[in-house]
């Protein structure tokens, strides 16, 4: 294959918690693969959730990273600094009229998918049931001008027709036909997070020209959202690379809530990088073999 100039991957952790065995991972990985191709990683920090995001976390992931080698590009980009290209964004779909409020709590959708005729569900559960979809304009306004909480739910049945097909290379699997109505009308923004997940990581990869974007196996699906939100956006499509995930002595993946154990402890109980990047090392060439 091919080696194009100038690639750029990301690592873009979340300040929520210190960093873990299966961070690292990921962060080598993207090193590693953007120098395989002759190019660099940028670090990035996904800060969006300002009720979980620490400072004392971001310290952490700066010295957890320096720690093991890994060099990036200042400044970084903090994604709580850049709220206005994501209503940006959010004010584009806007005019195409691909968004609608929803004012349905969680227990409002919890009680309306638990229905035993309810068979529709998606890689993160149950499908919103488009309950606020068909509010009248007028019925819309007189929830908001009452004070109700929304989010911005993308109408994706609309969406889908706007774009029409689409699709994306991954390097390992090869053209990906993109079918992201699998997750019905997704959240885009609430009032206390006013992007989400989909729409910062998309519009920050193409403001930041990322040629390839590599993260874990199990955000695979979820490139389905952002392949169709570049199309509608008019923003550029970069490759993708999924890596397995880092997983326990008893199968079941690393995870901060799961509590895995931190390089910060690592660090502290006198391990050194050597001890961690000679295994991934060998894990990341397995990869790379397999990149079509």
């Amino acid at each position: 294959m091919e080696k194009p100039a100038l690639i750029l991957t990301r690592f873009a952790p979340s300040p929520t918690g210190l960093l873990h065995i299966g961070h690292a991972y990921a962060a080598v990985f993207a090193e590693k693969i953007a120098s395989h191709f002759g190019g660099h990683c940028l670090l990035r920090l996904e800060n969006i959730d300002e009720g979980r995001c620490r400072q004392k976390f971001e310290t952490a992931i700066y010295d957890d990273l320096a720690w093991l080698g890994f060099h990036w590009a200042t400044p970084v980009r903090r994604q709580s600094e850049h709220m206005d290209d994501y209503q940006a964004a959010l004010n584009q779909l806007s005019q195409m009229d691909l968004l609608y409020p929803c004012f349905c709590t969680r227990k409002d959708i919890k009680d309306a998918t638990a229905a035993p005729h309810f068979g529709s569900h998606g890689p993160d559960g149950p499908l919103y049931p488009g309950t606020c979809r068909t509010l009248t304009p007028c019925q819309r306004q007189q929830k908001i001008e009452s004070g109700r909480p929304y989010a911005l739910r993308l109408n994706m049945k609309r969406a889908i027709q706007q774009a029409g097909p689409l699709f994306w290379k991954d390097l390992a699997q090869g053209t990906i036909q993109a079918t992201p109505d699998i997750f019905g009308d997704v959240v885009l923004a609430r009032k206390d997070t006013p992007t989400s997940y989909h729409l910062a990581v998309t519009v920050d990869d193409d403001l930041q020209a990322i040629r390839i974007v590599t993260r874990g196996s199990d955000l695979f699906q979820a490139t389905h959202i952002h392949r169709l939100l570049q199309k509608l956006l008019g923003l550029r499509t970069p490759e993708y690379l999924h890596h397995k995930l880092m997983c326990d002595q008893n199968g079941q993946r690393l995870a901060k809530r799961n509590k895995a154990t931190s390089l910060q402890s690592l660090r502290k109980s006198g391990h050194t990088p050597t001890d961690i990047l000679i295994k991934f090392n060998q894990l990341v060439q397995v990869q790379l073999e397999e990149i079509v």
